[in-house]
C-alpha cells in the first residue's frame, strides 16, 4: 500500500520529482527514464508505473532548458526501451502463459487479462499500437499477445509502430505545450487529465459491454 501511495504521489507531482532527479543525477537521468519505460512496458508485474505523464513531463522540462538533456537522444533511448520492453513482455507471455493471472492475485489480476484479451479480440493486431496509449493495458497487452501466440514478426511490426508513435507524441506534446504558463501552473491537473483521457476507452468499453450483457 505504501508503494502505491508513493507512486501516486510521484505521478501527481511528476514535474517537481523529475526535476529533482535531473538535478541530482544529470546525464544518468537518461538511464533512469530508460529503466522506468522498460519496466512499465516489459514487466507484466509493473502496470502502475507512470508512462504518459512521465513522457509529457520530460518533454516539458527539456523545453524549459537547464536540464542538460537532449530531446532527440532521450526520444531515441526511450523508443528502444519501449520496443525492447514489449518484446521481453511478449516472450514472457509466450512461455509463461495465462496461468499467472489469478482472481486472488492483487498485481496480475485475472480481470486485467480478460479485459486486455477482449481488447485484442475487438481490434486485432492494431490493439498492440492502441494499447500503448492506455495505462495498465499497455503493460498487459504484450503479455497477452504472447499468450495468444501472435506471430512474432507480425507482433514486432505493431510493436515498433506503437512504440515510436507513443514516445514521440507524448514527448513532443510536453516539449511544445509544457512551457505554456497555463500548463506550468496547473501541471498536476494536466497530469490527472492525461491519465483520465488515457483510461476513458477501456471504461467506455466496460460500460458498453455491461449494458450489452444486460440486454442479452
Amino acid at each position: 500500500m505504501e508503494l502505491i501511495k508513493s507512486i501516486i504521489d510521484f505521478i501527481l507531482h511528476i514535474d517537481k520529482n523529475l526535476a529533482h532527479i535531473i538535478a541530482e543525477y544529470q546525464g544518468e537521468t537518461y538511464f533512469i527514464l530508460f529503466a522506468i519505460i522498460f519496466a512499465e512496458t516489459g514487466l507484466v508485474v509493473a502496470p502502475i508505473l507512470p508512462g504518459d505523464s512521465l513522457l509529457f513531463a520530460a518533454g516539458a522540462l527539456i523545453a524549459g532548458g537547464h536540464t542538460g538533456l537532449n530531446i532527440f537522444v532521450l526520444a531515441l533511448l526511450l523508443i528502444v526501451a519501449a520496443i525492447t520492453g514489449n518484446t521481453v513482455n511478449y516472450l514472457l507471455g509466450k512461455y509463461l502463459g495465462v496461468k499467472v493471472f489469478k482472481p486472488e492475485n492483487k498485481v496480475l489480476k485475472l480481470e486485467y487479462y480478460t479485459k486486455t484479451h477482449a481488447f485484442f479480440e475487438k481490434h486485432g493486431g492494431n490493439a498492440v499500437i492502441l494499447s500503448r496509449f492506455v495505462p495498465i493495458i499497455r503493460t498487459i497487452a504484450p503479455f497477452v499477445a504472447g499468450v495468444s501466440r501472435m506471430p512474432f514478426l507480425r507482433y514486432t511490426w505493431y510493436n515498433v509502430a506503437g512504440g515510436v508513435s507513443w514516445i514521440i507524441l507524448l514527448l513532443a506534446a510536453g516539449f511544445f505545450l509544457g512551457t505554456i504558463p497555463f500548463f506550468k501552473e496547473h501541471f498536476s491537473w494536466i497530469t490527472l487529465g492525461i491519465i483520465f483521457i488515457s483510461v476513458l476507452p477501456p471504461i467506455f468499453a466496460a460500460v458498453k459491454n455491461r449494458f450489452s450483457n444486460k440486454a442479452a
